[in-house]
């Protein structure tokens, strides 16, 4: 690895690349109609997944060019076997200050505590309706009472915050977003809201719901001011409580975007770097791995491949353009 610091990563627009959402695996255990279809079984074949030791050895360059940010993601990343074996290898690593996992929690009873005690400090969990039928709807699954139980394994675990992930779809299940505020609020956890993408079929066919007019909604129910401080350096923009005890954030790809403080890129299980999610810019690192690059060749190819980093998706003007699902990309 290199003897001293690099210059941080910063693609042509001026923006620094801090954040790493790494995609453990394409694989899910759900069927969320808003992401994958029914029947689908288009995944990549194992044999060529990163293995952990290359994840480990391409995330520690990341972090040497000044990636501190990495959230272990899917697909559904605790289908991966031993993942608190790579979490351990990753949250060790010089420059990692904070190591988070997004996770639908059917799994998470088994390995909170594994995780936690591997070093990640953060979970999100998609959680679309406190309604059994409602979420078993959506999920392809009778999967709710496994969620639940999930979520509250983490906070048993100590995990710190846990931010709950809802998509927001017309007619499906706007009329419980004040349900889920009020949950939230009574639980100590973080409610995040976000607009449905189009990505993929299945994505174009979500109900899309603007979460500005919801906004004023709940900052009029609930008496929320804007949030100043930074939670987890993603593109939520939080709004809180007066009393500061409790948060909202709203994910507004669509409506408002947040392209000009994009700090992240993705990368896919087989090696595949995206750099957004709205375009098809990539680099395949997977060859060099197994090529024997060298450390100082894989940090070249990792400047190169952020210069392809483009200045914003385009969602709204071409939404049929992402034909890969959210899973082939990493959530």
């Amino acid at each position: 690895m290199f003897a001293s610091p690099i210059a941080p990563l910063q693609d042509r627009f001026g923006r620094a690349i801090r954040y790493l959402r790494l995609s453990v695996t394409d694989r899910c255990d759900l069927r969320c109609n808003y992401c994958l279809p029914k029947g689908f079984n288009g995944y990549e074949e194992p044999a060529n997944w990163l293995s952990f030791d290359e994840m480990t050895r391409l995330v520690g360059i990341f972090a040497q060019a000044g990636v501190s940010r990495v959230r272990l993601t899917g697909g559904e990343p605790l289908l991966r076997h031993n993942l608190p074996e790579l979490a351990a290898r990753l949250s060790a690593l010089p420059g990692v200050e904070d190591l988070s996992l997004s996770t639908n929690a059917t799994q998470l009873v088994k390995h909170a505590a594994a995780l936690k005690a591997a070093g990640v400090k953060r979970i999100n969990v998609s959680l679309d309706s406190l309604d059994k039928g409602c979420i078993n709807t959506i999920t392809g699954r009778d999967s709710f009472d496994a969620i639940m139980a999930g979520i509250m394994a983490g906070k048993a675990a100590g995990f710190d915050p846990i931010k709950l992930n809802m998509v927001a779809m017309r007619g499906v299940n706007e009329h419980e977003i004040k349900r889920m505020v009020a949950f939230c609020l009574e639980n100590d956890f973080i409610l995040r809201l976000i607009e449905a993408m189009p990505m993929g079929s299945t994505g174009r066919n979500a109900q899309y719901l603007d979460l500005n007019p919801v906004r004023e909604q709940l900052v009029a129910e609930f008496g929320l001011i804007p949030e100043v401080a930074e939670l987890g350096g993603g593109p939520a923009r939080y709004w809180q409580t007066c009393d500061g005890s409790g948060r909202v954030g709203f994910i507004t790809p669509i409506s408002q975007h947040f392209c000009a403080t994009c700090n992240r890129v993705r990368l896919a299980v087989d090696g595949t770097l995206y750099m957004c999610l709205g375009q098809e810019e990539k680099f395949e690192f997977a060859p060099l791995l197994r090529g024997g690059a060298s450390d100082a060749e894989l940090l070249a190819a990792l400047k190169s491949a952020i210069e392809l980093k483009p200045e914003r998706h385009e969602f709204k003007e071409q939404p049929g353009k992402i034909i890969r699902f959210m899973s082939q990309t990493g959530g």
